[in-house]
C-alpha cells in the first residue's frame, strides 16, 4: 500500500488540531498550536494549554489540566478516579500537568499525582505521587533520577 489510511486532520481552532479517530469530550478548553494525535480519548472539561503536543493513543481523564508547552508521548494514561468505578465525580482527583512538563510514552499517572513545571516522567513509568518542579522521575513506582538541568545536558 502506498498511501496513509485514516489520520484525517480536524481543526479545533485556527492553529490547533486533532487527528481522527479520537474521542473529544464536551467542554475542551484548548490553547493555540496544540496537536492531538489519533486514537486519543480526551475526557470532559479538560484544559490543554498552548503549544502542547499530545501524541497518539493517550487516555486523558475528565477534568485534567495540561499546561503550556507540555509533551505527552504515545500510549499514556492519565487517571482521575482513585477507587474505580466510583461513578461519583465529586470523589475524583484530577491531575494537573504544569507548563513545560514531559511525559514519556506508555506512562500511567494516578489520580492526584500532579506533574510539576518542567518535570519529566520517563517512558513506561507509573506515577503514584506528585512529581516536583524541575525533576526527572522514572520507574514503577516512579522515583527521582536527576534534575531537569542534568537531563537537558544529556540530551
Amino acid at each position: 500500500m502506498d498511501q496513509d489510511v485514516g489520520g484525517e486532520r480536524v481543526a479545533l481552532s485556527t492553529t490547533s488540531c486533532v487527528y481522527k479517530p479520537c474521542y473529544i469530550g464536551k467542554h475542551l478548553d484548548v490553547g493555540e498550536n496544540v496537536s492531538i494525535g489519533s486514537m486519543c480519548h480526551i475526557g470532559r472539561n479538560v484544559t490543554i494549554g498552548a503549544n502542547s503536543n499530545i501524541q497518539g493513543s493517550n487516555y486523558i481523564a475528565d477534568k485534567t489540566i495540561i499546561g503550556n508547552s507540555v509533551f505527552i508521548g504515545p500510549n499514556s494514561t492519565i487517571l482521575n478516579d482513585k477507587y474505580p468505578p466510583s461513578g461519583d465525580a465529586t470523589k475524583w482527583i484530577p491531575v494537573h500537568i504544569h507548563d513545560h512538563a514531559v511525559i514519556g510514552g506508555g506512562c500511567t499517572v494516578l489520580p492526584g499525582a500532579h506533574i510539576g513545571e518542567g518535570a519529566v516522567l520517563g517512558g513506561g513509568s507509573v506515577l503514584t505521587k506528585p512529581l516536583p518542579d524541575g525533576e526527572v522521575w522514572a520507574g514503577n513506582p516512579a522515583q527521582f533520577l536527576m534534575t531537569r538541568d542534568e537531563y537537558d545536558k544529556k540530551r
